[in-house]
């Protein structure tokens, strides 16, 4: 069970993510990767990306030697390239006791001891491992994932306006009471980065509860809990089924999506004004590669423009990319 403590300013202080975060959605796709939990539902996502996964993204596995990732690899960020900041800026006595407590009186492997020193090669190899990680997992469906967290979203706010903070947090899991200020949560048998198993309490104590779906993890709620931060809760959401490329297979009135790939639309839709990089890349929530590659993809097609002032780039939609998006729209209105 998990009991969260609020406070009169906590309950004030309660929010949803209000985009998806890269790095959380990861981690909690890798742990339900290495989970055996609904394999009915999850067999074939497992066995497909199993087969799917690079070589780069093997170290990653020595980080959760049972199953339960060390708390330091809890960061956020709305973007990839912001979390993976957020983790390598992480206080060097975090990660090594977290490093401690993963592997005990066990032997680690040498990287592993090389990053409890801080080694910068060790570094780089976990952020290697994590960005190749978020290309094969990830990336094929964060179109989808950021389409379900604005449902979640609003769905939320909805319930908030309506009916208030106290019916939405009992809304998320169903059979939890919410009395005399602490909200008990009956779930069990979670597993993994700051899981929660047999009881656990958690006390805000005015810092605030930030609620964030994810659209990987079947169990109960991850917590991440850093001293003088607002508490950060995940929690199981969308459709009970993993997200799969196949899912985010475009509806019948966008059939531009069908043709550039959703990801590719969303990077034109981005540009009603010039954009950097950098910008698209936040916008639609990719790395900073993958959104200079689809722009390439898009120049190379006369769709995109792309000028260059000083050290910095900017894209532009081209009136040909205009004139499919106004058409886009039309048949949209017209059906």
């Amino acid at each position: 069970m998990l009991r969260i403590h609020f406070t009169a300013d906590d309950f004030a202080r309660v929010r949803f993510a209000p985009r998806p975060s890269p790095v959380p959605e990861l981690h909690a796709a890798l742990l339900m990767l290495g989970t055996r939990h609904e394999e009915l539902l999850f067999g074939r996502w497992r066995g497909r990306l199993r087969r799917s996964l690079p070589r780069a993204v093997e170290p990653l596995a020595d980080l959760v030697p049972d199953g339960v990732a060390p708390a330091f690899l809890d960061v956020l960020g709305d973007t990839l390239d912001e979390g993976l900041a957020q983790l390598r800026s992480v206080r060097p006595e975090f990660v090594r006791s977290g490093i401690e407590q993963a592997y005990g009186h066990r032997p680690a492997p040498p990287w592993i001891r090389a990053l409890h020193e801080g080694d910068a090669d060790a570094w780089r190899t976990l952020v290697g491992a994590q960005r190749a990680a978020y290309e094969s997992v990830l990336a094929p469906v964060w179109p989808l994932i950021q389409d379900l967290h604005r449902r979640e979203f609003t769905r939320h706010a909805l319930t908030v306006a309506e009916q208030g903070v106290g019916a939405t947090l009992i809304g998320l899991a169903p059979g939890s009471l919410l009395r005399d200020g602490v909200w008990e949560w009956p779930l069990s048998g979670a597993s993994g980065s700051s899981a929660v198993s047999r009881v656990r309490d958690v006390r805000l104590g005015g810092r605030g509860l930030i609620l964030r779906p994810t659209f990987h993890w079947r169990c109960g709620p991850l917590v991440q809990d850093l001293p003088d931060r607002p508490v950060v809760l995940a929690y199981a959401a969308g459709r009970g089924l993993p997200p799969t490329p196949d899912g985010a297979a475009p509806p019948d009135d966008e059939p531009l999506a069908a043709v550039l790939g959703r990801t590719r639309l969303a990077l034109l839709r981005c540009l009603d004004e010039p954009r950097t990089t950098t910008g698209l890349a936040r916008r639609i929530g990719v790395s900073n590669a993958t959104a200079s590659a689809h722009a390439a993809a898009l120049r190379a097609a006369g769709l995109v423009t792309t000028t260059r002032t000083g050290r910095s780039v900017h894209h532009t939609r081209t009136a040909v990319a205009q004139l499919l998006l106004s058409g886009e729209r039309t048949s949209a209105t017209s059906g």
